[in-house]
């Protein structure tokens, strides 16, 4: 069922046109000052005017000297929606510059934000994820999530959470678990995961198996997808219409058939036709991702059997504009001709 987007809009009572932008050199310690204020009003204005100046990445440099972000911590537990919404706003704004991320990282904000997973209001949360998104895309952002033990709450967020935050919580996995796999593990992410493989959103089919491509990239993650039944799932996708959908399946079933049990797990689940297909597609994004993981069916005897009668498709795939694909196709004839 569709889901409604999530409204960036303001309370009716709210008008930003009527808040006062001091100019020049005082205008950031000016704000400053007002983030402060005890007024209500006069902090939401200037919040209001802070998102119109940080998307200028020399007005977010002056603003992490002046120390904002400190006050900007603050703000993040304020009881007022509008406080909340613009003050992760602000920030989301500010991760988006270089700058901006290196500050955030170093003030400790990743670990601020982390009451507002429960926000109630459906804009604090989606703002928050997309920071926790573009600080993830940073080694030491991803490191800093991890850090935070964050990666258990992002993993139970996914059976709940609106779909345009699912994807960002994906998005925010797929570069912290490229890092570091035990924490997303234990949480049973390889099960959630699993369940988001068959969700009606393309993006959401796509992301969940990008993010097991990153766990079996690690060889305690291709164990847990084994273990957990995740390949069968992942061969049934290799016919999903979308192109991105069908990239990202193959690569996370060629990382976890690098395994004996993965190879025999594929093999049983029938993956060899729907990987011939994908490769005798020339214009399939998948076409490396499926012969690479076809090689490695050829290990078993079985697989190697099955794939001597298909030799041709193969050698097609020698006269590919990709030179990696031609490589691969390479290998793939080699290994399969291969006799004992």
């Amino acid at each position: 069922m569709a889901q409604p987007r999530i409204s960036a809009y303001l309370p009716p009572d709210i008008d930003p046109t009527k808040a006062p932008l001091a100019f020049g050199r005082r205008a950031l310690p000016k704000l400053n000052e007002e983030l402060q204020s005890p007024e209500l009003l006069t902090q939401q204005r200037a919040l209001m005017a802070l998102c119109d100046l940080v998307h200028d990445p020399e007005k977010v440099y002056q603003a992490i000297a002046l120390g904002f972000l400190d006050n900007l911590k603050t703000l993040l537990v304020h009881p007022d929606q509008t406080v909340r919404h613009k003050t992760t706003e602000v920030l989301s704004i500010m991760a988006l510059h270089s700058i901006g991320r290196q500050g955030l990282i170093q003030s400790g904000v990743i670990s601020a934000l982390t009451g507002l997973l429960d926000d109630p209001v459906d804009i604090c949360r989606k703002n928050t994820h997309q920071i926790f998104d573009m600080m993830a895309k940073l080694p030491e952002g991803a490191g800093g999530v991890l850090q935070a033990g964050l990666i258990p709450p992002l993993v139970l967020k996914l059976k709940t959470e609106l779909d345009e935050i699912q994807e960002l919580i994906l998005d925010t996995l797929s570069n912290c678990l490229r890092v570091e796999v035990s924490q997303a593990l234990e949480a049973g992410a390889v099960t959630v995961l699993k369940e988001k493989l068959s969700h009606p959103s393309t993006a959401i089919r796509s992301k969940a198996a990008w993010v097991l491509l990153e766990i079996s990239s690690h060889a305690e993650g291709k164990i847990a997808v084994c273990e957990e039944g995740v390949i069968p799932v992942l061969v049934s996708l290799l016919e999903d219409t979308q192109p991105e959908v069908q990239v990202n399946t193959t690569g996370a079933l060629m990382f976890a058939a690098v395994t004996p049990q993965g190879r025999s797990s594929a093999m049983g689940a029938e993956a060899i036709p729907p990987l011939l297909k994908l490769v005798a597609e020339e214009t399939s994004k998948a076409r490396l991702n499926a012969i690479k993981t076809l090689t490695l069916l050829a290990e078993l005897p079985e697989g190697r059997q099955t794939l001597l009668d298909h030799i041709d498709t193969f050698q097609q795939c020698l006269d590919d504009p990709s030179e990696a694909v031609q490589r691969a196709a390479q290998v793939a004839i080699t290994v399969i001709e291969w006799k004992p």
